[in-house]
């Protein structure tokens, strides 16, 4: 499984792992309970390796944040996304101190760290190591014969 498989969807809790497309929307599969759902055309799902944070400088891949907790935690969990606000945004500062402050909200911290407690309890953080590989095309002197 890859990043991109990992779907995240507006209005559902948790993560969802993509299964085929459907024929009004997408047919996801639950991380945690393993339930399949059909998602709606018109809903908000992302793939995790879609997702950016701002920071101040440039957009910080998804990957690359939960890298960087994976590197300060050890491998282990991170705080609980359950934490008042301040002390949210003093741990991501840890993580990411250059994040855009004024573009990032607590919200979407608290959704960053949940989503990789979740993917560590399920011991899938080994897919942050894999590289996504670059299509397969024709080279220059390939479409040139």
């Amino acid at each position: 499984m890859e990043l991109k498989e990992i779907m995240a969807i507006s209005g559902h809790s948790g993560l969802f792992k993509f299964i085929s497309q459907g024929r009004h929307g997408i047919i996801v599969e639950s991380l945690i309970d393993g339930k399949k759902n059909n998602v709606s055309a018109s809903a908000k799902v992302s793939a995790l390796s879609d997702i950016a944070i701002f920071t101040d400088e440039a957009e910080v891949p998804l990957k690359d944040v939960f890298k960087k907790i994976r590197e300060v935690e050890n491998g282990v969990q991170a705080i609980s996304h359950k934490v008042d606000d301040k002390e949210l945004r003093k741990y991501f500062e840890k993580i990411l101190p250059t994040y855009d402050r004024d573009r990032v909200y607590a919200s979407d911290i608290k959704k960053v760290i949940n989503w990789y407690n979740q993917l560590q309890s399920m011991n899938m953080l080994e897919i942050l190591d894999l590289e996504e590989k670059e299509p397969e095309g024709k080279t220059e002197t390939e479409e040139k014969k």
